[in-house]
């Protein structure tokens, strides 16, 4: 299994694919891992851009039933719950402030705590309709995509050319 991953052109594809769907994670290590294995560049764009986006629409769709589910379960689910609520609302004050500039920020800026999972989460906090996110968040997951290449091809200039 390791050496399919590893030794294939799909293999490291679809590694690059799910962990760029992993939060926190997302784009900014999926990108850095598919160029690390081989993979192509684009390819690799392509497989991290899509990654990071997959969950997007379900989490839009369904993080707010979850989250019901989890807080009659448990008193320490619900206060971290409340935590994430409470910091997505926070991130919200960049998107009532600078609109739909604000939301593609958010996602694109490669720092933590940013993101697609974060741009989603803050989508479901502002009540925004899916047609209107998705786009935002696909738009803020592509800058984030270039901004990533930059400072890989960057770095990678600078250390050994």
């Amino acid at each position: 299994m390791i050496e399919w991953i590893t030794g294939t052109v799909m293999g490291k594809f679809l590694s690059t694919f799910l962990i760029s769907m992993v939060p926190i994670i997302e784009l900014r290590g999926g990108l850095p891992y598919g160029l690390a294995m081989g993979l192509d560049f684009r390819l690799t764009l392509l497989a991290a851009i899509l990654g990071n986006l997959f969950p997007v629409p379900f989490l839009i769709l369904f993080i707010r039933s979850v989250f019901n589910f989890l807080r009659k379960r448990s008193k320490r689910l619900n206060g971290f719950i409340k935590k994430l609520e409470a910091k997505a609302e926070k991130k919200g004050d960049v998107i009532r402030k600078y609109g739909a500039i604000g939301m593609c920020l958010l996602v694109a800026i490669p720092l933590p705590g940013t993101g697609a999972w974060t741009g989603s989460l803050v989508a479901v906090v502002l009540r925004m309709r899916m047609k209107k996110a998705v786009p935002l968040i696909a738009l803020g997951v592509v800058i984030a995509a270039t901004l990533i290449s930059l400072i890989y091809y960057g770095s990678y200039f600078m250390l050994f050319a």
